[in-house]
């Protein structure tokens, strides 16, 4: 351990790499308010534009996995540092491009910095007391729904006021202060012994996989679902995960430990994952739309961009006024129910859209809700992974898991693409989704928050922080410290003991 959690001030840590999440999801929203323009700003077609999004969810979720293997590898701390390089590096060549193609590549150094997030909740555990740990989980969990909600109307408002490459000095600006922030404030924390082994094999096979199957996913409402392409990479992404699986489980020093993963606190955990980001992320393809749709559609409220994105703001910051509440319920009942409650909010949220879908206070209502529930889940995945997985897994268990909920919401976006695509009315010469075409999708996204709230509620209670959470992963590690891992009698108030200690 080459840092100390008493060495550590609580509030300017967690100060700091919340701040870093912010920026990071702030990155993701980033393009949205260009997405229309994008064709005309760079000559060029809008299928060719759409990478301008592609490409950061395809370079986030081959990122993300590496950088939590290497965070415990060599330091969480040291690897923060090395993510915030290419949000740096990528605003930079966003703001300076004159065609697609830098934009692109610009956009997909961006994502090579999403890792900041799994990263720092990974370090709270190694630099932060226990008693701040719940906490300060939540609240970094958090982060990424106030970068959400800060960054549309942010963006919006300089897109319609400003060149659009100020967006990208400011985002390059704040990645920068990020960078500062954590050499000067963050203490350095655990990482494994020099010769542990990084698996280049595995991060190369389950890159691949992920391209394949992200790339079908998201482009497959443009290329054709029963197309060859989009059956190809489908199949080629299968074929690669299973080859990718038999890797992982023959080496020593694999890139992520299945046997870990499948341990049922963490299996179920990350099928929740899956299922809350699709819940999370189908509101926010919904609302928008309806906010912007014109009045004389019937359902439609005729909103700017800009007053979109403030009417959205609420919704983001409801999960960081939230996050106290939530880690007081992790202490009180454990991290399960508290996913399980967030949920069963995220479901109740949807649930209201149908009496209220007609207003824009209503919408922010339904938004409030559904932001909720979100916050809540979000801060209880990190302590029930960290109370099943050894400190030396810490990070990349925890970049799993947001892997998880970022297919999750890539799989929304398909579903309730092809829903939205499939409902339609016309106006104005024009097919644009239908009412019932929204109606329905919230349907499923509720259906979807019940099904995370059943997943999350049979996940197996821990009464110890790690009873068998060191067993055969720290005597091959090498990790004996015994310590808390989070707060709750499911992820743990109990120390962990030494390997090889029973419970």
């Amino acid at each position: 351990m080459t840092g100390s959690k008493t060495d550590a001030r609580p509030g300017g840590v967690v100060g700091v790499l919340a701040f870093a999440g912010i920026v990071a999801a702030l990155m993701q929203t980033l393009v949205v308010p260009l997405i229309g323009d994008l064709p005309r700003l760079f000559d060029t077609t809008a299928s060719n534009a759409s990478w301008v999004v592609t490409a950061t969810l395809l370079s986030a979720a081959v990122a993300t996995p590496v950088a939590g293997r290497l965070g415990d590898m060599y330091g969480k701390r040291r690897m923060l540092l090395v993510s915030v390089a290419p949000l740096v590096l990528g605003s930079v060549v966003c703001a300076l491009s004159s065609s697609v193609v830098p934009m692109i590549v610009g956009r997909g150094l961006q994502g090579l910095g999403m890792g900041v997030v799994p990263l720092g909740i990974s370090l709270l555990r190694d630099v932060l007391p226990v008693e701040r740990l719940g906490s300060s989980i939540a609240l970094m969990s958090a982060s990424m729904g106030v970068g959400g909600a800060l960054g549309l109307p942010f963006s919006a408002g300089v897109a319609e006021n400003s060149s659009w490459r100020v967006l990208f000095w400011v985002a390059a600006a704040l990645s920068l202060a990020v960078g500062v922030l954590i050499a000067l404030r963050v203490p350095a924390d655990h990482a494994r012994p020099a010769a542990a082994r990084f698996d280049f094999l595995g991060a190369i096979g389950l890159g691949s996989a992920l391209v394949c199957l992200l790339l079908g996913v998201s482009k497959g409402s443009d290329w054709g679902w029963t197309s060859g392409t989009t059956l190809g990479l489908l199949g080629a992404a299968l074929v690669v995960l299973l080859a990718w699986g038999t890797w992982e489980l023959r080496i020593a020093e694999p890139l992520v430990d299945l046997r870990v993963t499948a341990r049922p606190q963490v299996l179920m955990t990350n099928a929740a994952s899956i299922l809350v980001g699709f819940a999370m992320y189908a509101q926010s393809l919904v609302v928008p739309q309806l906010l912007q749709l014109p009045e004389a559609t019937g359902y439609g409220l005729g909103l700017s961009m800009l007053a979109m994105g403030l009417w959205m703001a609420p919704a983001g910051l409801m999960m960081m006024v939230l996050a106290p509440l939530g880690a007081k319920l992790t202490a009180a009942r454990g991290p399960k129910i508290t996913l399980g409650v967030g949920s069963l909010v995220i479901a109740a949220g949807y649930a209201s859209s149908l009496p209220l879908m007609g207003s824009t206070g209503g919408l922010l209502v339904v938004t409030l809700i559904c932001n909720t529930g979100v916050g809540l889940a979000y801060g209880a995945m990190p302590a029930l992974i960290m109370g099943a997985v050894p400190q030396s897994e810490t990070a990349s268990a925890n970049s799993f898991n947001t892997l998880m909920r970022s297919i999750g919401s890539s799989v929304s976006a398909a579903v309730i693409g092809v829903v939205l695509a499939q409902m339609t009315t016309g106006f104005g010469g024009h097919l644009l989704p239908s009412e019932a075409g929204f109606r329905t999708a919230m349907i499923i996204g509720s259906g979807v928050g019940l099904a995370a709230a059943v997943v999350a509620f049979l996940i197996p209670a821990r009464p110890t922080a790690g009873a068998d959470a060191v067993d055969s992963a720290d005597a091959r590690t090498g990790d004996t410290a015994a310590e808390p891992v989070a707060a709750g009698p499911d992820a743990g108030t109990a120390p962990r003991p030494a390997s090889g200690a029973t419970a």
